[in-house]
């Protein structure tokens, strides 16, 4: 009913990386009922079709992991009663299981795509469900349809909004992806009466795509030119430990708010992970170095920002390795917000 068709990316017969239009009918029903992510949009504005079911672009919604949304359902905690605010319809999915738990006239949901709420609104109809749809930036939250005793954002943003905090009774639950930079998760925050957001992250991990303010296609990004090749090192960490320690990768971020991680190809086809700040300065680390041997380092810019992780993974193996459990979060009344480690009480200043 909610996803009849998605696109899953393969490479064609020219070598190209492309999205591959699927359907539900014809024998992928089955393939609809995995527990995956199923890419359900492109923008318009970089895809082109290649041929007659394929396309290039980026992707700007999908249908998300089932068990992800069902672990973010558990955290969300609702009970009967309860108004709830979903950020990102989508296909419409998660708002059906919202209605079936607390029914139709306590379920809002907000998508920035106007075409995306129409189809939702369909398919909702259809198994007779009528919940309060609006197209608009969910960021705004519903101004109509407040207070809220629980706020579900099926999209990232790099800051809780204000207007979620403002719509949510007071001991209210929030539950979102939170954008930290190189890494990020999902946070479960308690509004308090004076307007202070405070949590942890969730033993749920997953990612979700950005909040958008246009309705089909992501703002693009302006970045200095890269600074030129300074050095090659031996480095205590590589990309093999950033990959596989996401508890590393989210300290990374809340310890390195301006930079973002990459994947770099150089020219003869060999993969690194790159970190990268908006001054230009990289450090990047090759994904195939030999497990015998030290990992190494190269860097263009300032040496300090390869030594900056190296720094974070000495303070982070010496607290044996805490997971995202370990980290809180806190939005002030004013805006302010930081992570900090809960054992040790250490803070960090999240971007504005």
């Amino acid at each position: 009913m909610f996803v009849p068709s998605w696109y899953e990316q393969e490479t064609d017969g020219r070598g190209i990386t492309v999205w591959r239009m699927r359907h539900a009918h014809g024998g992928g029903l089955s393939q609809v009922y995995r527990d995956v992510t199923l890419v359900t949009a492109l923008d318009p504005d970089t895809s082109e079709r290649v041929d007659e079911t394929a396309w290039t672009g980026f992707a700007t919604s999908s249908s998300t992991q089932p068990s992800l949304m069902a672990g973010m359902l558990e955290d969300l905690a609702v009970l009967d009663g309860h108004r709830v605010l979903e950020v990102g319809t989508g296909t419409g999915y998660n708002t059906a299981l919202l209605c079936a738990r607390l029914g139709d006239r306590r379920v809002y949901s907000v998508d920035i795509d106007p075409a995306l709420v129409g189809a939702a609104r369909t398919r909702l109809a259809r198994l007779g469900h009528a919940p309060s749809l609006v197209a608009g930036d969910g960021q705004d939250g519903h101004p109509s349809g407040g207070p809220f005793d629980r706020i579900i954002a099926t999209c990232s943003v790099p800051r809780i909004p204000a207007a979620w905090i403002a719509q949510t009774r007071p001991g209210g639950l929030i539950v979102a992806d939170l954008d930290c930079g190189v890494e990020g998760g999902l946070v479960r925050l308690t509004v308090e009466p004076d307007g202070t957001a405070r949590g942890h992250f969730t033993r749920t991990a997953g990612r979700f795509m950005p909040a958008r303010t246009s309705a089909t296609s992501y703002p693009s990004t302006e970045r200095a030119p890269y600074a030129p090749e300074t050095l090659t090192r031996p480095t205590a960490v590589g990309a093999a430990q950033i990959r596989s320690e996401y508890g590393f990768r989210l300290l990374l971020a809340l310890s390195l708010t301006d930079a973002e991680l990459v994947y770099h190809l150089d020219d003869s086809g060999a993969m690194s992970l790159q970190l990268q700040t908006p001054d230009g300065s990289w450090a990047r680390s090759p994904l195939a170095d030999a497990t015998d041997r030290p990992a190494t380092v190269t860097y263009g810019g300032t040496a300090e920002l390869w030594q900056r992780v190296e720094e974070t993974w000495t303070w982070w193996t010496g607290q044996d390795r805490p997971d995202q459990t370990r980290y809180g979060v806190t939005r002030e009344p004013d805006g302010r917000m930081y992570a900090w480690h809960a054992p040790t009480g250490r803070h960090w200043q999240l971007r504005a």
